[in-house]
């Protein structure tokens, strides 16, 4: 049979396109095989339906990490019975903050089992001293048997379980290669199964794509309950993990950590961190308070604008959407009268940070008018409000939290959407400036 590595389709020939997900030259071919018994180890819960009012919650659901931006993302800690697909770039630190959260769970007298695939015990031994993961509560497994995984699981009986990586798991019931469709789906559903039967938490590290996205079935993301996204720069010591999908928290909820030395060290305020290197008086940057799932963190947004000698100018940009910058530089072309056809825009957020909200194009746009007109922006003033097609500026959701978190970092003047109601500001000492349109933004700008 032929399966799409998107979706998890299966045809009985080569596909160019997936009838399903609509993706090209995603069809591999793997070996099909009858069993009598689907698994050895197969899974049923044997229950009965329940009145919802019947089901009976306790206050010990959750089980704290101590690890707060690791708590933060996944809403208050792990609940008993989750899994959760953790994914990212080859190197950038998924076994060890994994390593890290167990160790943090052992030291609470918590049994914590790591399932490896990749390593050797001494491996992840030389880790743990690097990092300090040398409780005795946490045990290490080196194997890539899905059978022999789910009977130490039930043997053991730990508090959490990190399987690294699943790609590397297979079942004998299949005859492809560890890290095929099939594999990596029938692993994947065997261990949620025996979570949600068993109460464990179960944390699965999954490998990524060149294009980032993680490797296998894309069914295998709507299996878990949670799935968390390594994202970072070799070029910067602070990692983000973000929460794409969480069925118990707010989602793209992200947690910012510094890598050192002796592992990953969460960062308390990142507001601080992403503007702590701003430079004063500098034309073309500016400060825009965005939101990260329910955290306000303030980022530096620079614009570099210069005459082109080509035809076509050049609208490049690092950390936001470039299709976002160009229609932006359209409406301050044709409502503003700025005369950008002949000028190269070169967008970037300071840090290395992505942003993909709307609220964040006032921001973009007041860069890119201080650097044209070679003026800089007062250090002591956020931006913060969406911009339409016709040079209007929209209103955005949390601008309390916005507000709030400006001000705890010195910030004295805040120009805001003039659609948003007084009832929603806070009290503060800022001097907010409500604005209608893009000519207002510039008159108050400078």
């Amino acid at each position: 049979m032929f399966f799409c590595q998107n979706c998890g389709y299966q045809s009985p020939k080569w596909l160019g396109k997936c009838p399903a997900c609509g993706e090209w030259n995603q069809f591999v071919e793997e070996k099909m095989t009858k069993t009598d018994s689907r698994n050895p180890f197969d899974i049923h819960f044997n229950g009965s339906p329940l009145s919802i009012e019947a089901i009976e919650l306790n206050d010990k659901e959750r089980i704290k990490i101590e690890i707060d931006e690791v708590d933060r993302v996944l809403g208050g800690g792990i609940v008993r019975g989750s899994s959760i697909l953790v994914g990212g770039d080859p190197g950038i630190g998924k076994s060890t903050l994994l390593l890290q959260v167990l160790q943090s769970l052992a030291q609470k007298g918590l049994k914590v089992l790591y399932v490896s695939g990749e390593e050797s015990a001494r491996q992840i031994k030389l880790r743990g001293i690097r990092i300090g993961a040398s409780s005795k509560n946490l045990f290490v497994y080196i194997e890539i048997s899905l059978e022999a995984i789910l009977k130490q699981i039930e043997e053991v009986k730990p508090e959490v379980v990190v399987v690294d990586s699943i790609q590397t798991v297979y079942s004998s019931n299949l005859s492809s290669a560890p890290g095929s469709v099939g594999q990596v789906r029938e692993s994947s559903e065997q261990l949620i199964l025996l979570s949600k039967k068993t109460g464990i938490p179960i944390f699965l590290i999954g490998h990524v794509t060149k294009d980032g996205a993680i490797a296998g079935p894309k069914v295998l993301e709507h299996m878990v309950d949670a799935v968390l996204y390594f994202q970072g720069d070799s070029g910067h010591a602070f990692r983000i993990v973000r929460g794409v999908k969480n069925r118990y928290g707010p989602t793209n909820e992200i947690g910012v950590f510094e890598m050192r030395e002796n592992g990953l060290s969460p960062v308390s305020n990142p507001s601080a961190l992403f503007i702590s290197e701003r430079p004063a008086g500098s034309a073309g940057s500016v400060v825009v308070p965005s939101i990260e799932g329910t955290r306000p963190i303030l980022v530096e947004i620079q614009s570099l604008v210069s005459e082109t000698s080509f035809g076509m100018p050049r609208r490049t940009s690092i950390g936001v959407d470039h299709n976002r910058v160009s229609l932006l530089a359209a409406v301050l072309d044709k409502i503003c009268g700025l005369h950008l056809v002949n000028h190269d825009i070169f967008i970037n957020v300071a840090g290395g940070v992505r942003l993909n909200e709307p609220a964040i194009d006032l921001g973009i746009v007041s860069s890119i008018v201080s650097s044209f007109l070679g003026r800089s922006i007062d250090v002591g003033t956020v931006v913060c409000g969406e911009v339409g097609l016709t040079g209007e500026v929209r209103g955005v959701g949390h601008m309390e939290a916005r507000i709030k978190e400006s001000a705890k970092m010195g910030f004295n003047r805040c120009i805001i959407p003039k659609t948003i109601s007084d009832n929603v500001l806070p009290e503060t000492k800022m001097t907010l400036i409500k604005v209608s349109d893009l000519n207002e933004l510039i008159d108050h700008l400078f």
